[in-house]
């Protein structure tokens, strides 16, 4: 009885520290002016360290301690996010989307006129597309670091030749670079570009020169049309109620879940959704890609900034990346 006693009391007191740890960043990464959330977060991991050292041992001072706790989540909780900051010019303009039948208008398509990653004009256009032509869905895996991480985005196809990419992102302040930290930590908040490939292709292979996969799961053109019609309900929805990007629970492949999930008849969790650099090789193993190519070809054959890179800004950009893919 006194060991289950002992282990109970370290089990509360690990709960305690990490509950310490997220309270002492969740106050310096919050919206509070610079000094006032470093002073603030010293003055709680002060009040932390005093409870796991000097008086846990007492009942009332583990009470205090929820109880403190309980309100720091209460109040960043109810930290709002907003459309109205000083957005960086790819994400100041917001896409939205008109239905009408099986007819749907994007409005603010993105199309930035590149010169560097950098150094861009952005551009916008409006268009109209029928959902009872939609041809399928493609997924794209972008890696920018490590391989154990990529960048999702899905990108839906029409009769004709039409592409609408989606990439979700965060949405960030002139002056703002992403932090994974950060991303934990309401920082950013939520945003869905829905772009021609020329713009949230071409940016990657051509100008950051990140390594991007290209694939065509098999599915049904039913399932594309409403996980179309499911994102473009989403973008609606951000740009009248603004949400908050969050690393782990609202990111480009969660969200993406959320999204195909309803329509899906293989959605069991997975590590590889968290740890999205081998999501293609779940896919692939799920035999969602439809390919009888050892993994490692089929990944190769993927491959496609070769393609992209002379293309530039061709406008059969979309049709050409796609040749010769498995």
């Amino acid at each position: 009885m006194r060991f289950l006693k002992f282990f109970f009391k370290i089990i509360i007191w690990l709960l305690m520290a990490l509950m310490s740890v997220w309270g002492c960043f969740a106050i310096f990464y919050s919206n509070l002016p610079q000094n006032l959330g470093m002073t603030g977060a010293a003055i709680f991991a002060i009040f932390c360290i005093t409870c796991l050292t000097f008086g846990f041992a007492k009942k009332k001072t583990r009470i205090l301690f929820f109880a403190v706790f309980a309100v720091l989540v209460i109040w960043w909780m109810m930290i709002p996010p907003s459309n109205t900051r000083n957005w960086q010019p790819d994400v100041a303009v917001l896409p939205w989307a008109e239905f009408n039948g099986n007819l749907v208008t994007i409005h603010n398509i993105r199309n930035c006129e590149y010169r560097t990653e950098t150094d861009y004009t952005p551009k916008y256009y409006d268009k109209t597309f029928d959902t009872s032509k939609i041809t399928g869905a493609d997924f794209y895996m972008v890696y920018w670091g490590s391989p154990m991480i990529a960048h999702t985005m899905l990108s839906f196809g029409f009769e004709g030749g039409d592409q609408v990419c989606f990439s979700i992102e965060t949405r960030k302040e002139v002056g703002e670079e992403y932090s994974a930290v950060k991303g934990f930590f309401k920082q950013y908040e939520l945003t869905y570009v829905v772009a021609d490939e020329r713009d949230l292709v071409r940016l990657r292979t051509n100008f950051r020169n990140e390594d991007v996969y290209l694939y065509r799961p098999k599915t049904t053109k039913d399932m594309a049309r409403k996980v179309f019609l499911d994102y473009l309900k989403e973008v609606n929805d951000l740009k009248e109620k603004p949400e908050w990007y969050n690393a782990l629970t609202s990111n480009c492949t969660t969200n993406i879940r959320k999204h195909t999930k309803p329509y899906s008849g293989n959605a069991v969790v997975d590590w590889r959704m968290l740890v999205n650099g081998y999501l293609d090789q779940m896919l692939y193993e799920r035999g969602a890609m439809g390919s009888d190519l050892p993994f490692q070809e089929f990944k190769k054959r993927s491959y496609i900034n070769e393609k992209a890179k002379p293309l530039n800004d061709n406008p059969e950009f979309s049709r050409l990346i796609r040749v010769g893919l498995p």
